[in-house]
């Protein structure tokens, strides 16, 4: 049987290197946003951004 106090360090190290990771997307996500030319402009919804009202062009097959 292995310690509990051993396998509680153990589990304790996998959390914070769980917690390390997030911290890590994070920042990189944080950063890819910052960078991203395509930004739209503020108070513009990004899922209608660019629709043009009225009929469209039918799509080309």
């Amino acid at each position: 049987m292995s310690n509990p106090s051993v396998n509680k360090r153990q589990k304790e190290r996998q959390r914070q290197e769980r917690q390390r990771e997030k911290s890590a997307k994070r920042d990189d996500r944080k950063r890819d946003k910052e960078n991203n030319p395509i930004a739209a402009t503020p108070g513009e919804d990004p899922d209608i951004a660019g629709i043009v009202p009225g009929p469209q062009a039918p799509p080309e097959w």
